[in-house]
């Protein structure tokens, strides 16, 4: 048990690190509270900050919901930027809002209903990289 908890705080602690690294390179550029959407969209963007061989990094915006889904070999991990919902992890329903760091173990079915009345704004680091071959949609 004592070898999962540190695991766990090893973990959450090496994601921090990239979510704090990534946002300090991109801070140069850009804040991610002020980057804004490309392009028009009806419900989900997808825009790459950065990707290499051990992680990717999106700037995810949601108008309404993502539909139930699991990566079979990526860990993700999402930080909250703005707007709130109610997401689906595993078993368990639980709210996010701005602020919110939420891990997503591979193989774990989640979802999101954007509950706030201002589109879902969110990075995404998942690691190793992704390549979007292993997103599995389920009912």
């Amino acid at each position: 048990m004592t070898n999962q908890i540190n695991t766990t705080v090893i973990m959450k602690t090496f994601y921090t690190i990239i979510l704090l690294t990534i946002g300090q390179s991109l801070s140069a550029q850009q804040s991610l509270t002020e980057l804004q959407p490309s392009k028009e969209y009806e419900n989900i963007l997808v825009e790459k900050l950065t990707t290499d061989e051990y992680a990717s990094c999106y700037v995810i915006w949601v108008k309404k919901e993502v539909t139930a889904h699991k990566h079979e070999h990526h860990t993700e991990n999402l930080y909250i930027i703005d707007g709130s919902g109610k997401m689906l992890l595993g078993n368990k329903t639980i709210q996010v809002k701005a602020g919110d760091f939420v891990t997503i173990p591979h193989g774990t079915i989640h979802s999101v209903k954007v509950t706030s009345e201002i589109p879902l704004k969110v990075m995404s680091v998942q690691a190793p990289e992704f390549l979007g071959k292993d997103r599995v949609f389920v009912e």
